[in-house]
């Protein structure tokens, strides 16, 4: 068996087509662009890349970006009053604050101040229970960008036995009910589980989001099983490897992510998703 690509690139060009396809639309009928405020504290060189690459994808498809860029040294107090501001600020249609913080700064107090209309990220106490509770809510980007990418499949979800290994707040666990949603069996492994191996071997559909390079191996995978790969982790050859091996899984998966090319564009796609979500709800 040779697994079928799941090309995140592909799928998220197309869908930025649209995005792009809808703005030119809304200009000709007197609109300004989206604007989408980005926040993002100090120099973790992985926060800057993904911050240049939203950028350039929202200039991509005719979308304002506007990025605080903050020293490290901001207060948790500052940081507050930046959110409330943007919050206020009519002109700003999404607010999205970089993830990892200082360690002196509690995000969860931060993000909780977000208008939870303008929560495009979809990481908000408020958006996650919206999830929980099956109700309308921007989806947190990397699970929504792995269902898009699921849904590609054409496969069918329901009934499907599922796990999820990760348990982070903005992954694992909306992951798990995202795929709940859409009927599976939902396990989710973390690091106190007794054999996480043993609950992914028996997934029709495994995601990985640990950013424990080379975790999964073939033997950790059920013949014919869809793998999507959230973990990323550059070595220090310069290399970017995720949580799973590619080449030896890939013999025994029917789909699978690469990384990169996979799971990352569609978690930044699904941003811009969310802001045009944002500018809708506010027209209507």
């Amino acid at each position: 068996m040779s697994a079928r690509l799941l090309n995140g690139e592909a799928i998220a060009k197309d869908i930025r087509k649209d995005i792009a396809a809808e703005i030119r639309g809304r200009a000709l009928r007197g609109h300004q662009p989206p604007r989408l405020a980005v926040i993002l504290v100090g120099d973790n060189p992985a926060s800057k890349l993904y911050v240049r690459l939203k950028r350039r994808d929202c200039e991509r498809v005719g979308m304002t970006c506007d990025v605080r860029e903050l020293p490290e040294t901001i207060t948790e107090a500052e940081l507050a009053g930046m959110v409330i501001e943007l919050n206020r600020n009519a002109k700003v249609d999404g607010i999205l604050i970089q993830l990892p913080l200082p360690r002196h700064i509690s995000a969860n107090n931060v993000v909780q101040l977000m208008d939870p209309k303008k929560d495009v990220d979809g990481v908000s106490p408020s958006s996650i229970g919206l999830l929980a509770l099956r109700e309308p809510g921007y989806r947190c980007c990397t699970p929504k960008g792995v269902m898009t990418l699921l849904a590609s499949t054409g496969e069918s979800l329901l009934g499907k036995d599922a796990c999820v290994i990760g348990a982070s707040n903005h992954v694992g666990r909306p992951m798990g009910l995202e795929l709940l949603q859409v009927g599976c069996t939902v396990t989710t492994a973390h690091k106190y589980s007794r054999d996480a191996r043993a609950h992914a071997s028996r997934a029709d559909i495994l995601v990985s989001a640990t950013g424990i390079a080379g975790l999964v191996t073939k033997d950790w995978v059920k013949p014919g099983a869809i793998v999507v790969d959230v973990g990323i982790e550059q070595q220090r050859d310069g290399r970017i490897r995720g949580d799973v091996e590619f080449e030896e899984v890939a013999k025994v998966a029917s789909w699978i992510t690469p990384v990169p090319g996979g799971v990352g564009p569609m978690t930044r796609v699904s941003v811009l998703e969310n802001v045009m979500d944002s500018v809708i709800n506010r027209d209507a």
